[in-house]
């Protein structure tokens, strides 16, 4: 009998594939900027594949599938909020939700709003202000007052559809950092790790036709629930507590971005 034959929901079969590592997250140079912004040992990708065509409006089969599938269950990855410790999915998840994250962006000058209204000066330092609380986010420079504070000046310079963007989500994420994140005084590490971190993440391909680089990548960000409540990517829900699911179509492969807030990894 065919493992797809297996009652699967949605008909999707999935196999993990510990092989492929994400460089991104694990050369010395970002592994000691995510211990400064305490969020090493707490952020992890992973990488699944996938045997039907995926569809974006199947979205929803294709997630509740996923977190059914054998071959997942006993192999993802999410922090234990008692322990601390990785630990994998031990209950039965009933309901998904699955956001649709738009993925269209592929230049960083994407961010270069940031130097034109004087958040970032030209040299790359992050322009100060005097200290205000976003709960539970410190704000002390004008780069975290424009990407929490809904009612500042700078606010517009990135526009709602800007700011739903993965590449924006993703570096916003960096910049927030975990519970005990050191700041960075300039902006160039936010950018870097999170341009990385993208390119690790995303999929591009030529198109035939016209031979402009486009973006084959679906995004989804994604909760899961059992029949007590939310389960993944924890039980307590926080700005800084996620997983994305960045599926690739054609060849077939989910890679999983997790993170969960918390104190990360000190020395």
């Amino acid at each position: 009998m065919a493992a797809g034959e297996l009652g699967h929901s949605g008909g999707y079969y999935f196999r993990f594939l510990p092989q492929k590592t994400f460089q991104s997250l694990s050369t010395p140079e970002i592994t000691s900027r995510l211990r400064q912004w305490s969020m090493l040992g707490r952020i992890k990708a992973q990488a699944f594949g996938f045997d039907q065509t995926f569809q974006v409006y199947r979205k929803d089969d294709f997630v509740m599938a996923f977190f059914k599938d054998p071959n997942v269950i006993p192999n993802l990855k999410l922090l234990s909020d008692s322990s601390g410790q990785w630990i994998t999915l031990g209950t039965e998840v009933k309901k998904i939700e699955a956001i649709n994250v738009p993925c269209t962006q592929l230049s960083m000058s994407f961010f270069n709003p940031l130097y034109d209204e004087d958040i970032v000066r030209e040299n790359g330092h992050i322009v100060k202000c005097l200290d205000s609380f976003c709960d539970p986010f410190l704000i002390s420079d004008e780069l975290r007052k424009v990407l929490l504070v809904e009612d500042s000046e700078k606010y517009e310079v990135f526009s709602q559809p800007d700011r739903e963007e993965f590449l924006f989500c993703l570096f916003k994420h960096l910049c927030l950092g975990g519970a005990l994140c050191q700041y960075e005084d300039v902006l160039n590490p936010y950018l870097e790790t999170a341009k990385l971190v993208y390119k690790d993440l995303v999929s591009v391909r030529k198109n035939p036709q016209t031979k402009k680089i486009q973006i084959t990548s679906s995004v989804f960000k994604v909760t899961a629930y059992d029949s007590v409540g939310m389960c993944y990517p924890s039980t307590k829900s926080h700005e800084q507590t996620f997983s994305y699911f960045i599926v690739d179509p054609i060849i077939r492969h989910v890679h999983v971005l997790y993170h969960c807030y918390g104190v990360g990894e000190m020395s």
